[in-house]
């Protein structure tokens, strides 16, 4: 991935324009983290950039900024720039595009999201963001009141950068989240829920949600619940949202949904019992087990001991029992399935269609069925 940045850059500066790797991937690649995302910043003006490679194309809602594909990985390409002024507290009104790498890099947000790479590889550090990176601070470019009257979204972006680099926040940042984090109320929940998904499935999640509860942007955030979380040893973001319980104020997608209310019924029940662990599958009883502090090993090991995982397993069909029965469809088809179903989970009953049929036969021949 980084070949093919390192000649895409080559290739910008063959037609005399500057080209630089910029941001978190630089600063991984010196922390030694894996990193996906590589985003270029030159001082070739999108137009310029179209001409290089015809194929690139311009987002409407990222002005200024080419999307280019090569060997299937895909690159933001950012002309230099200066950011006039800032609308709500979130983006610019205006920007300008300039000639100057040190002045495009004074106007972004934590100075370890500066540090450049060039063509050849070379480290490009102006505002010295390897010395934060080797006293694992987080500190913004300039003043931070200032940086989060801009952007309000860099607050929650600070303490996730602090969490998942485990690094520290500097103090006047600090001061500056407690003056403006009021600011946060202005972004959207779909933002909010953005940032914090990046915290809560941190290895250092704890740390990230300490730092939320001692700075109170939970208050802020509408997220009450979240002391509740310390107290657990959940260790994913859907279990954290659980506990949260806030479906109701944040954006989740159909399948989230799902998840929290099965997880929340699941935190009522057994999560080692073959129905909890039949009716709500592996995922959803672990995060649950999680939450209560129960063995996860435990959980999983009763899950593979199961019978049967689904309905298709059980050695009869619908049309099975009504030929048995001799009836037409009805409800009392519902009825049975669940008998069955909870005598082979417990063990009383075999999976086998001769005992099956035996037991229904016994048990419902000549019952007045509904």
């Amino acid at each position: 991935m980084l070949d093919v940045a390192l000649k895409l850059l080559k290739e910008i500066n063959s037609h005399s324009y500057k080209a630089y790797i910029v941001g978190g991937f630089v600063r991984d690649y010196l922390l030694g983290i894996e990193s996906k995302d590589i985003d270029i910043t030159t001082n070739a003006t999108p137009k310029q950039l179209k001409e290089i490679f015809e194929d690139s194309c311009l987002p409407n809602e990222e002005y200024g900024s080419v999307i280019i594909e090569k060997n299937g990985v895909r690159f933001e390409i950012t002309t230099f720039r200066k950011e006039i002024e800032y609308d709500n507290n979130r983006r610019p009104v205006e920007i300008k595009y300039i000639d100057d790498l040190e002045t495009d890099l004074i106007r972004r947000d934590f100075i370890i999201n500066t540090i450049c790479m060039d063509s050849c590889g070379n480290i490009i550090d102006l505002l010295d963001g390897r010395t934060d990176l080797d006293n694992k601070l987080i500190r913004t470019v300039g003043n931070a009141s200032s940086k989060f009257l801009e952007d309000s979204l860099r607050i929650l972006r600070a303490i996730r950068f602090a969490t998942i680099l485990d690094f520290d926040l500097d103090l006047e940042l600090k001061e500056a989240i407690l003056e403006h984090k009021h600011l946060i109320k202005n972004l959207s929940y779909q933002r909010k829920k953005s940032e914090l998904d990046k915290i809560f499935t941190s290895s250092y999640r704890k740390k990230g949600i300490e730092l939320l509860l001692e700075l109170e942007i939970d208050k802020e955030l509408e997220i009450p619940n979240l002391s509740l979380v310390l107290n657990t040893n959940v260790s994913s973001s859907i279990g954290v949202w659980s506990i949260l319980d806030v479906k109701d104020l944040y954006p989740f997608n159909k399948n989230e949904m799902e998840l929290i209310e099965d997880i929340n019924n699941a935190l009522n029940l057994n999560n080692m019992d073959p129905m909890s662990l039949y009716k709500y599958g592996l995922y959803v009883n672990s995060v649950a087990g999680n939450i209560k502090g129960q063995d996860i090993k435990n959980i999983t090991e009763s899950y593979n001991a199961l019978v049967i995982k689904s309905r298709d397993e059980i050695d009869i069909d619908s049309f099975g029992i009504m030929n048995l029965l001799h009836k037409s469809p009805g409800k009392y088809l519902k009825d049975i399935y669940d008998d069955i179903e909870r005598e082979i989970l417990y063990r009383r009953l075999k999976n086998s269609r001769e005992m099956i049929e035996n037991y229904i036969i016994n048990k419902y021949k000549g019952v007045d069925l509904e």
